[in-house]
């Protein structure tokens, strides 16, 4: 069976209460399914912000994509989740990872540890969150049965973490650089090996997970090669547009084509729920538009 589409965006950058309250209703009114925030140093801080996404909007789902586990206490976290669950109505979906940046542990005082340490402490997270929200004494309490979850995942050992526990695999279609903190992007064939992997760990789940994709470039346009050169450009990309536009994670062309590549996003790798990035949300609204169109 076929997943229906959902589409996210991802709100990066911090605001005033007005201008954060106008970005959120503009998300909505594009027709967004998930508003998601991120969670990095020099960014919003998740909670407060979805809790102020839900007093402006009033259909999307709210997300993190995704928490750094390496910034969290397990019993603290609980205590954020059900709050704000319990504050937005009961729209919170919980994404959560290793975190990649070392710089921001260093900044915030806090150890990075190696990728198996990481991993341990995420793994720890995931089953105490789960464990203190599952128990009918802990409070406060949230307002849905079960938090969905989404774990953010590459490696192996993450697979097979999120084959066990999560709701929603996100793909971020991207590995870890040279540089700390840097990620490199995968290519289509490396990104087919990383779905199959996953459903390798996950073969004996009664329930297949969602599996979302994070879209790094959008550019609606009649002449992709150009859009492409200046996105990359300003983001300082090692990549030429014609190695870009091969990319899963990046959409550059008409809006018919676009909306052709998202659907064989989900036909190639089973991607029903993609994301962007709040740059490319005026963008993305039309791709979105026309999917809806074609399936009315």
């Amino acid at each position: 069976m076929t997943r229906p589409f959902r589409f996210a965006v991802n709100l990066l950058r911090p605001a005033p209460a007005a201008e954060w309250r106008a970005k959120c209703r503009r998300a909505e009114e594009l027709g967004y399914d998930v508003i998601l925030v991120p969670d990095h140093l020099g960014m919003v801080a998740p909670f407060p912000a979805l809790v102020a996404a839900a007093e402006a909007t009033a259909r999307p789902r709210l997300g993190t994509l995704v928490l750094n586990a390496g910034f969290w206490n397990p019993a603290l976290l609980a205590r954020e989740v059900a709050t704000t669950d319990a504050l937005t109505g009961g729209r919170l979906e919980l994404g959560l990872g290793t975190g990649y940046v070392p710089a921001e542990h260093e900044a915030a005082g806090l150890p990075f540890g190696s990728p198996r340490e990481r991993v341990d402490h995420l793994a720890h997270t995931v089953e105490e969150v789960n464990r203190l929200l599952g128990s009918g004494e802990f409070r406060p309490r949230p307002a849905q049965p079960r938090i969905p979850l989404l774990v953010g995942a590459n490696g192996d050992r993450m697979l097979r973490l999120a084959a066990a526990h999560a709701d929603v695999v996100a793909f971020t279609g991207a590995r870890p650089g040279a540089e700390p903190g840097s990620l490199l992007p995968l290519s289509a064939a490396e990104l087919d090996e990383r779905v199959a992997r996953y459903h390798g760990f996950a073969a004996g789940r009664a329930q297949p997970a969602e599996l979302n994709l994070l879209i790094q470039l959008v550019a609606v346009t009649d002449d992709p090669g150009a859009a492409l050169e200046r996105l990359l450009r300003d983001r300082r990309s090692r990549l030429t547009a014609d190695d870009a536009s091969a990319l899963p994670t990046v959409l550059a062309g008409p809006t018919e084509e676009l909306a052709a590549r998202v659907r064989g996003l989900r036909e190639r790798f089973g991607f029903s729920y993609l994301t962007v990035l709040e740059e490319h949300m005026e963008a993305f609204a039309a791709v979105m538009e026309q999917l809806r169109k074609e399936s009315a």
